[in-house]
């Protein structure tokens, strides 16, 4: 798939591309939700009314043109109103995406907000959330109300008995916060399944974001070669399809692979995980990035994992929703479940939030050949692995198992593998 520019792309190209990524993640129906852009000449693009979003193609995306004329085959959503009430309140606000995801909507429908201090990044992403009291569909008084939140500052809004409205500086801007928005929602229910979720303080979130360390030197000059290019390449391809797994989400997620001795190649920030192509991925050689370009903030993480274990030639830090569960509860990821979840994963232990900077080098000597990965509270899974594949088997592993144990929460107490047959596997598989 090709990278989504904002800035050169058609809005009719962006908004198909957006609904697409949307409806296939399954977070709108056939009939529900829509999206709008508003161009610098005032026009604002917007989805049709009552046309499949799973086949929606850019002839359909109607123009409704400042002067309130329409340019299409269609007519434009019936949702068409609050875009224009929300552009009209915001001169700032480029994109709107409104839709029905199952997470948001559960918290519309018993009149509760997210609590966006569940994990570090959606207090930044998404910010504090409005409420918009109910009002009936397609009218203009649902259009005030959400219009009066967007004008307070807010830059999500959950519907009362409804759904979920964001905006953005540009479409790629309102979607990483959109699915931010849902991915928080997701991990505050899938706690709330096994636990009650913890929180992170304002003062803890401040803190994490000056702990951050401080840029690594560049490099003078750069190499690729053959091995290069086909880590690059690697990289790339697994973390678009951890995205599509629903292993990661655009706003986090880090991949790397051991190049040569400690030095190793590792995903860019600041891009979002379905946009990583080969040309963005971050060389770091001898402690130096490659020059122009800023590797992910958990470089020097990974850095330290590579230089104390040399076993170790891959790595993933990410957020899968159920694995989070277990990380925003402080529950026990307990893998005894079937034997291929120990075998892979053996025992996973858990740290406090922020020990990945707080104590990078004591976090790294946790990692061992008997324990390949680590959870990190409030925050992600770090898995690692010889070659990249054995690293994303791991994590798909682990996290059908977070999800196995959160479906069978409701039906009774899991019956782990017990010891003695702990110890048959440990003697036939890893001896």
């Amino acid at each position: 798939m090709e990278k989504l520019d904002t800035v050169l792309q058609h809005p009719r190209d962006q908004i198909t591309e957006i609904i697409k990524r949307i409806y296939n993640a399954k977070l709108t129906t056939t009939s529900g939700g829509n999206i709008s852009i508003r161009d610098s000449e005032g026009n604002i693009w917007v989805t049709p009314s009552a046309i499949d979003k799973g086949t929606l193609q850019r002839k359909d995306i109607v123009c409704v043109k400042s002067d309130g004329s329409v340019s299409g085959h269609y007519k434009p959503s019936s949702e068409f109103p609050f875009h224009k009430a929300i552009y009209k309140a915001r001169p700032d606000i480029k994109a709107v995406i409104h839709a029905h995801p199952p997470a948001l909507v559960s918290f519309s429908i018993v009149r509760r907000l997210p609590n966006m201090n569940i994990i570090p990044q959606a207090k930044h992403i998404c910010g504090p959330i409005g409420y918009a009291p109910y009002a009936i569909p397609g009218g203009e008084e649902l259009g005030r109300k959400i219009a009066s939140e967007f004008d307070k500052g807010f830059d999500a809004v959950i519907m009362e008995n409804h759904g979920t409205v964001v905006g953005g500086t540009d479409l790629k801007d309102a979607y990483v916060r959109f699915e931010t928005l849902e991915f928080s929602a997701r991990t505050i229910i899938n706690a709330s399944t096994i636990g009650a979720p913890s929180y992170l303080h304002d003062k803890q979130i401040d803190a994490f974001e000056s702990q951050i360390p401080e840029e690594l030197p560049e490099m003078e000059s750069i190499e690729h070669n053959v091995n290069e290019l086909s880590l690059r390449r690697h990289i790339s391809t697994l973390v678009r399809r951890s995205c599509a797994q629903g292993l990661m989400i655009s706003s986090y997620g880090t991949v790397s692979m051991r190049w040569k001795g400690d030095d190793f190649l590792i995903t860019p920030r600041d891009v979002p995980r379905w946009e990583i192509g080969m040309e963005d991925i971050v060389q770091i050689v001898g402690g130096k990035r490659e020059p122009g370009k800023l590797p992910s903030r958990a470089v020097k993480v990974h850095q330290q994992i590579y230089r104390r274990n040399p076993h170790v030639n891959s790595i993933i830090l990410t957020q899968p929703q159920h694995i989070m569960a277990y990380g925003v509860s402080g529950n026990k990821l307990d893998v005894r479940t079937i034997p291929e979840s120990w075998i892979f994963l053996q025992d996973i232990p858990m740290v406090k939030f922020g020990e990945q900077f707080d104590s990078a080098e004591a976090l790294a000597r946790m990692f061992t050949p008997d324990t390949p990965a680590v959870i990190i509270k409030n925050d992600s899974i770090i898995v690692t692995g010889d070659k990249l594949l054995q690293t994303f088997d791991r994590l798909e592993v682990a996290e059908f198992s977070a999800r196995s144990l959160i479906m069978g929460h409701p039906l009774g107490a899991l019956v782990p593998i017990n010891d003695d047959q702990i110890e048959d596997l440990r003697k036939k598989f890893l001896s």
